[in-house]
């Protein structure tokens, strides 16, 4: 990669690595529905005026039928059960599911067509459930109800956010990142908005939660997203959504170090045998092997 892809690379890995704490901030304050709602609605928002300052083009002409699925599932979808889980199971693990969407993107992949399980795919997904299993079955809290729940939504988390995927992928190459993010972004935060009527704000918010909020929109969900998308066209989709394996370290990191978040010793195992898997279902692996036998 160039240097300025590297930057970018290291950009979202650090970002989104510590979204997860700025997404507690604003879960706490606006709720879950108030969080996702206003953070799609902020996010689309943004980029659209981004694009009328700029003169830039905007090109809707793929309709809003196959953006809604995409604001269905990626954004209110994965954002929804997201926003659910990381107050219940901490920042760490909640990461760390997030590391399994490549998963779940294969067996969709599979079963859609678009593209066929290999052995070493196979291995990648047996190892990724197996990693799943040790960090439910031997978390260093104990296991109640409210922990089974945010590890639930997690994982439904990581199923929307690679149906999503697997979408774009599918019904909606030609469409740019902006368009892309914008239309998804504003789909997602009205789907997400009429929720506000069973989970209101728990409080009222104080200015310092709308910067938190305006720092998870405009950065994590906005600029990130667009930046991400332009890395698949550039390095391809598979090294760029290696990032996520970055994103958990980083996430593990300001979880257990910073706000003093437990996991045990099998869970770091898992997320390390989670890892793995991912990285053998992208490929990774055999592609690092090849580069250090031409060096």
């Amino acid at each position: 990669m160039k240097p300025v892809q590297i930057a970018a690379y290291l950009f979202l890995a650090v970002t989104w690595g510590f979204s997860f704490v700025i997404l507690l901030h604003v879960v706490e304050a606006f709720g879950w529905a108030g969080a996702v709602a206003l953070r799609g609605l902020l996010s689309g928002g943004l980029l659209v005026a981004a694009a009328r300052l700029t003169g830039r083009r905007l090109d809707f002409s793929i309709g809003w039928t196959s953006l809604s699925v995409v604001g269905a599932t990626t954004v209110a979808g994965q954002l929804i059960f997201l926003s659910l889980a990381t107050p219940r199971i901490g920042t760490a693990m909640a990461s760390i599911f997030v590391a399994a969407i490549p998963l779940f993107s294969m067996v969709i992949g599979q079963v859609w067509g678009i593209e066929r399980v290999t052995r070493r795919g196979l291995a990648g997904i047996v190892l990724g459930v197996a990693g799943i299993v040790m960090l439910v079955g031997f978390p260093a809290v104990p296991v109640t109800t409210t922990f089974l729940a945010g590890c639930a939504a997690s994982l439904l988390s990581a199923f929307f956010a690679a149906y999503g995927s697997n979408h774009v992928a599918r019904n909606m190459r030609g469409v740019g990142a902006w368009e892309l993010t914008i239309g998804s972004s504003l789909i997602g935060g009205l789907i997400a908005l009429p929720l506000l009527a069973i989970a209101p704000f728990p409080r009222a918010p104080a200015v310092s939660d709308f910067a938190w909020l305006f720092a998870l929109a405009a950065i994590v969900s906005a600029l990130n997203y667009v930046i991400y998308f332009r890395l698949v066209v550039e390095i391809g989709a598979t090294r760029a959504i290696s990032v996520e394996f970055l994103v958990t370290v980083v996430a593990v990191l300001v979880g257990t170090v910073l706000l003093g978040e437990k996991l045990s010793p099998m869970q770091f195992a898992g997320a390390g045998v989670i890892i793995l898997g991912c990285a053998l279902v992208l490929g990774l692996i055999p592609d690092i092997l090849r580069r250090t036998a031409r060096t």
